[in-house]
């Protein structure tokens, strides 16, 4: 009976972690910053902005300096989900967190095929899996430059 409240548990887990897109990069923070913008404007994306988390962390306590999310999108595609889709809003544009730990940088998405769970137009299924397929390349490209 207990080994299958594990397998259950590690398969209920294994369902959740398809909705995070995560990778490691063996550069530094500024390193894998840079190469991370220089691959998002290569696979024909737009850096919207970058926040910065870290100010916010450190005054709850935390000990990073190196923790930002990046903003990325089409603005015209973006432009044209908001206006059809206005309950896509909040998860528009795309964001990808980036973030020093020790020598090392990790980089974090959502995966937007998640999305496709609550939003089953056609349309929005095939931008979905296009999305989910730029991101997975993006952070592809950073981690194995990173880790050269």
């Amino acid at each position: 009976m207990k080994r299958w409240i594990l397998l259950l548990a590690l398969l209920a887990f294994h369902a959740q972690a398809e909705d995070l897109l995560m990778v490691r990069s063996a550069q530094s923070f500024p390193e894998t910053m840079l190469l991370l913008q220089q691959t998002i404007a290569d696979k024909g994306y737009t850096l919207s902005r970058v926040q910065r988390v870290d100010v916010g962390l450190t005054k709850m306590g935390y000990k990073t300096d190196k923790y930002r999310v990046v903003f990325l999108g089409k603005p015209e595609e973006i432009r044209r989900l908001k206006r059809d889709y206005p309950e896509l809003i909040p998860y528009l544009p795309l964001k990808i967190s980036i973030f020093a730990e020790n020598e090392q940088t990790l980089l974090s998405t959502v995966n937007p095929e998640f999305l496709g769970k609550f939003y089953k137009q056609p349309e929005l299924q095939a931008t979905f899996r296009r999305w989910a397929a730029d991101l997975h390349e993006i952070l592809e490209t950073v981690r194995t430059r990173g880790n050269r």
